[in-house]
């Protein structure tokens, strides 16, 4: 249904919101607006977090996805005129212009992914903090290279994916103190040919590791016969990476997302920094199985991964957030 039949939809429904059955008035209407396709898997996992609260009555949701930045702005504020009580998005590069849109609408609770702070009472941010599950993947990545030299292909040098790179080599460096790394970025969140070929590059260069940030680096690893690591979602299994991806660091939006659910059904909703529901704590991110790898990786290792993992998960091992951009060391 387009974003206009949608909201006259439920303009309609509030005329006669005294009329709504028990089911009708536990649930509240929720929009997602995307600037990737809905199989973009940032997008993506926002997108099946609202979908599984839908499928479980706990709210209506409504999403636009393709949305350019250029026109973010109109659909915040058309949900928002639509009365939806919560909106989750993505304010990368509108950030003062999505909060002004709160503040015009403050009966209306937005959460946004956005590297800046919360905002007035309404304006909730989230990032993507995966980078604990990144290091123990460096763990095992540094522990595997035989030529201690790992190749990195990343989307934009920036905060998200540099605190995820960064903890990544920390990771690999642990363990093996002389493993080496290149790092690419291809200035593109989505190209997987560009990818691909960055990938190549590295390869040929030295590197029998790959992590596989963007989409098309797994394409190459398995084509040249090395391992790949994965990023966001479980690339063994979605991304063709069967045999090839050892694991990869996951994101979880599910909590993060009942969260703010509840808060508004409650009337308790505050601008907050969503970055600890995020992390592996609240059960934000974790380390996808090691599945066909499981046998292949280091028993030792593995005990080590486990050990630390316990010890994020209870507060007594922190891995650093460093968003500075990482450089190749060869």
């Amino acid at each position: 249904m387009s974003v206009n039949k949608k909201l006259a939809t439920w303009l309609i429904a509030g005329a006669f919101a005294a009329l709504s059955s028990p089911l009708l008035a536990d649930t509240i209407r929720v929009a997602g607006i995307y600037t990737q396709p809905i199989q973009q898997k940032w997008d993506a996992r926002l997108h099946l977090a609202l979908q599984a609260l839908e499928d479980a009555g706990e709210i209506e949701y409504d999403y636009s996805e393709k949305v350019a930045n250029t026109d973010y702005v109109r659909v915040l504020r058309e949900y928002a005129e639509g009365g939806v009580e919560l909106v989750i998005g993505e304010a990368f590069g509108i950030s003062r212009e999505a909060r002004k849109v709160a503040d015009d609408y403050p009966d209306t609770a937005f959460l946004m992914g956005d590297p800046f702070a919360a905002h007035s009472t309404n304006f909730s941010v989230f990032d993507n903090y995966i980078h604990e599950p990144c290091y123990l993947m460096g763990m095992i990545a540094g522990s595997m290279t035989t030529s201690n030299k790992i190749g990195m292909v990343g989307g934009y040098p920036i905060g998200e994916v540099n605190r995820l790179f960064n903890a990544f080599m920390a990771g690999a460096k642990s363990v093996n103190p002389d493993v080496e790394f290149k790092i690419t970025f291809i200035g593109s969140w989505y190209d997987p040919p560009r990818a691909k070929e960055a990938a190549f590059a590295q390869i040929e260069a030295g590197a029998d590791i790959m992590y596989a940030e963007r989409a098309g680096v797994v394409d190459a690893a398995r084509e040249k016969g090395i391992l790949a690591f994965g990023n966001v979602n479980d690339m063994n299994k979605e991304e063709n990476g069967t045999d090839v991806v050892v694991t990869s660091a996951l994101w979880h939006m599910e909590n993060a997302v009942a969260h703010a659910v509840e808060q508004v059904k409650a009337g308790t909703f505050a601008a907050e920094d969503y970055r600890e529901w995020t992390m592996m704590a609240k059960g934000g991110a974790s380390l996808a199985p090691f599945y066909e790898f499981d046998d292949k990786i280091d028993a030792g290792i593995k005990t080590q991964i486990e050990n630390v993992a316990a010890d994020i998960i209870a507060g007594d091992f922190t891995v650093d957030i460093n968003d500075d951009e990482p450089k190749s060391t060869y």
